[in-house]
């Protein structure tokens, strides 16, 4: 969770971090001003409001930006972050 900053900066570099939230346009859709698509930087959760969409830790986060199943995204994390699997 530490790192999460900085991989939400990376994934989602037109966000900001508003309190407790990195607020983001989400890159999956034609969306056109942030707002709707958060992520809590404490948990971890995240969601689209627009959407629907949601998950409750980077790993999900991952997949589902990248397009990702779960397992691929969280060896891909661990390679990402330098833990060894």
């Amino acid at each position: 969770m530490r790192d999460l900053p900085a991989l939400l900066a990376r994934w989602l570099p037109d966000g900001r971090a508003e309190g407790r939230e990195w607020t983001a346009r989400n890159p999956r859709r034609s969306d056109r001003s942030p707002g709707s698509f958060r992520v809590n930087l404490r948990t971890g959760r995240w969601a689209d409001f627009a959407t629907g969409d949601k998950g409750g830790d980077p790993v999900s986060l991952a997949a589902y930006l990248h397009g990702l199943r779960q397992a691929e995204a969280a060896w891909r994390l661990a390679e990402m972050l330098g833990v060894r699997v």
